[in-house]
């Protein structure tokens, strides 16, 4: 039985190459193919170009949605990768990454969404009296 509805992963990209951070197109090439690769299926997208740099964007997945924010001045990237599928192989999604924006230190945070609780767990908690509201 699935215990969440969805996992939510924080990436934090650091020393990345600042060209790739504000090539608008590059990004968004990266994050269609990242989608693909990690068996998500991309429904939409849309990604801008700040001047005088950095690039924001999404890709809107049948699971969720994949998003970055760039500060090339800083070779920093801050990305969500949100899903509500076991098809989603997050282990492919954060090679790419590497591979496409060549950081120098990243850091991922995975962070469980929508957790259901189990009815035990959920009685074993609950005091007396929250237990006589329920």
């Amino acid at each position: 039985m699935k215990k969440t509805l969805g996992v939510h992963v924080i990436i934090e990209m650091y020393d990345c190459d600042p060209n790739t951070l504000k090539n608008k197109d590059q990004v968004e090439k990266a994050f269609l193919d990242i989608a693909k690769k990690s068996n998500a299926h991309a429904i939409g997208s849309f990604f801008h170009q700040f001047n005088p740099h950095g690039v924001s964007g999404v890709v809107i997945i049948e699971e969720s949605h994949l998003s970055i924010h760039t500060w090339p001045e800083h070779g920093y990237a801050a990305v969500d990768y949100f899903y509500c599928s076991d098809d989603v192989d997050i282990d492919t999604a954060l090679k790419l990454f590497e591979k496409y924006f060549k950081p120098g230190h990243m850091s991922v945070v995975e962070m469980k969404r929508g957790v259901l609780r189990e009815q035990d767990m959920y009685k074993y908690v609950m005091s007396e009296k929250e237990k006589m509201l329920v």
